[in-house]
């Protein structure tokens, strides 16, 4: 039995048979010199090729689009966009004509530059776009090379999928009934692979170092997508436990879809709102389907990593009034753009920043960028009739930030005013509280915010001096340390002074432990993932709200994060209840 981990990009728990899936990376590919009389022979193999190859991804574009709507599609008109770049396309002949060499091995050349590049910039974002090089490349040469290729739709028996990287038209290809779980040696949370799983509800395991050296073809394999675990060829006992877990996760499933729709109140009477974090505007389905009472984050960013090119206006706004719609009049809080740092994009990075965490991102961007900011805001607002929409600004850490934004939404209702287009004129402004300076002058930017919502994700981060994906220092990535616990508590009061709502989108408003204390601190809103939300909803509805409030009383006097989680862990039981 091997146990391997990476990270849970996908929760739910799979037990099945491997099927490896390997690139064929190795496959030898031509290299001999042409004649100067051939090289026009030459370069209609190539455009012939890129027929062949644009008519299959037009294919899987308008089958991702009936799928999964045109966030996804976006990926396939990306690589179109590619196949049809003069720039690239003038460079491939000119390197034909220079270099006298067999066209698939020009093509294999650029492609192995254009993968060189993008591994020099170390962002997680930049080094996904690999994969779009290596389908667009891998696509044309096999044409080419006259090479039929294994798809995954061809599968027919259950399988838990492992390969080294999945490109999105394999996934969007796969036969969905039969991948029972994903397995991959690359990728991450933000990569394509992470987010199709996500949007299909396959559970995933990403970035498992070694999982195609140690997994065999047949090998039996669990997979736990919430705690990024994979165990091959379980030994009796560990096979029994998890079939215990799964079992008991389907049904607990099925009695908290059952309650879904019921509001939550806790036991003495206090209305809790229970929302959903989303990044594209397919997730709606699922965020209704968990019983969600809103969209507390709607991660706008997510339509604008879409390769080679930032989205318009109408495209923007198309994809928020579909998100407003969808959700019937229940709210909907939109973030605006929350780029850099850690979610570069090539289009605006400019030049590398040595440290992009603490640099030019999210609010910053945005007031430097006022033709990008206004753009979005003008999306949103346009969209705002289409239901309940909120506008959430992030990253402010400085009260002139906030003024400056709410400055240029103005001057966005001013231009839709001009332009004739119609917006709720009162959309209610809020901000993210994600820095320490934040957390510290609340009761003044609560003079200016409609609500909070605390981004402890970030807030953590920022208050620790950790930097959160590195594994090195993640033992000191502590929801729990008082100093974390101390900034919440000022922002809920600085909020309550003031008469407005204080929500939390970070992750550890979905931690069953948390919730208590959260709840005990006077939170009014948890927005998380939406399958973390009917097991929060239940939670909250077995729980007092003054019994909450002296949970929080002890916990803030203890000393360490260690201490805290101690205690929790022996008073909380999430399975049978609340209290011990």
């Amino acid at each position: 039995m091997i146990e391997l981990t990476g990270v849970p990009v996908s929760p739910g728990i799979a037990i099945g048979k491997a099927f490896l899936f390997l690139e064929d990376e190795d496959v030898s590919i031509p290299n001999y010199y042409i004649r100067t009389a051939d090289v026009d022979s030459e370069w209609d193999r190539f455009r012939t090729a890129i027929g062949k190859a644009r008519g299959e991804i037009t294919e899987l574009r308008d089958r991702a689009r009936s799928e999964m709507g045109p966030t996804h599609s976006a990926i396939f008109d990306a690589h179109l966009l590619m196949l049809e770049d003069p720039e690239l396309m003038e460079g491939l002949e000119s390197s034909l004509r220079e270099s006298l060499r067999n066209i698939e091995w020009i093509v294999f050349q650029r492609e192995q530059e254009l993968i060189e590049q993008l591994s020099r910039v170390q962002d997680p974002y930049i080094q996904d776009r690999v994969a779009d090089i290596r389908d667009v490349t891998k696509r044309i040469l096999n044409h080419l090379m006259f090479r039929e290729r294994f798809t995954l739709s061809d599968l027919e028996d259950e399988i838990v999928l492992v390969a080294h990287n999945l490109l999105p038209s394999d996934i969007i290809a796969m036969n969905k009934r039969a991948v029972k779980a994903l397995v991959l040696d690359g990728g991450g949370k933000t990569s394509h692979a992470a987010i199709l799983a996500r949007a299909f509800e396959i559970p995933a395991v990403l970035g498992v170092a070694g999982a195609t050296r140690n997994v065999r073809n047949g090998d039996g394999v669990i997979v736990d997508g919430r705690k990024g675990r994979v165990v091959v060829e379980p030994d009796e006992s560990t096979l029994i436990r998890y079939e215990q877990v799964r079992s008991r996760d389907v049904e607990r499933e099925k009695a908290l879809l059952a309650t879904e729709v019921l509001p939550v109140r806790t036991k003495d009477g206090r209305s809790i709102l229970v929302k959903a974090n989303i990044e594209i505007p397919e997730e709606v389905d699922t965020v209704r389907r968990h019983g969600a009472d809103g969209v507390g984050l709607f991660r706008s960013e997510f339509l604008f990593l879409q390769p080679g090119r930032i989205p318009s206006e109408e495209e923007q706004y198309r994809a928020y009034r579909s998100v407003l719609k969808s959700m019937e009049g229940r709210p909907v809080t939109i973030r605006t753009l929350d780029l850099g740092g850690d979610k570069a994009l090539p289009e605006l990075s400019g030049r590398e920043e040595k440290n992009p965490l603490l640099g030019w991102r999210a609010i910053r961007l945005c007031l430097s960028r006022d033709d990008l900011f206004l753009t979005q805001l003008r999306a949103i607002l346009k969209a705002s009739v289409e239901g309940d929409a909120r506008i959430m600004f992030p990253m402010i850490s400085v009260p002139e930030e906030l003024d400056q934004a709410l400055a240029l939404l103005e001057r966005a209702k001013a231009e839709c005013r001009a332009a004739g287009y119609a917006f709720r004129e009162d959309i209610p402004v809020g901000i993210m509280i994600e820095v320490p300076s934040a957390a510290l002058v609340a009761d003044i930017l609560a003079k200016k915010s409609a609500f909070f919502s605390i981004g402890t994700n970030d807030l953590i981060q920022y208050t620790l001096a950790v930097d959160r994906g590195n594994e090195k220092v993640a033992y000191l990535h502590q929801p729990f340390h008082p100093a974390v616990l101390r900034l919440i508590k000022a922002t809920i009061e600085a909020g309550r002074a003031a008469g407005i709502s204080v929500g939390m989108c970070g992750e550890m408003a979905s931690d069953p432990y948390a919730a208590l204390v959260l709840l005990g601190l006077g939170l009014d809103e948890f927005s998380m993932s939406s399958v973390s939300i009917p097991e929060i909803k239940r939670l909250l509805r077995g729980a007092d709200s003054g019994e909450a409030a002296s949970l929080a009383r002890e916990v803030l006097a203890m000393e360490s994060a260690a201490e805290i989680e101690r205690y929790l862990r022996e008073r909380i039981d999430p399975e049978a209840g609340v209290f011990r």
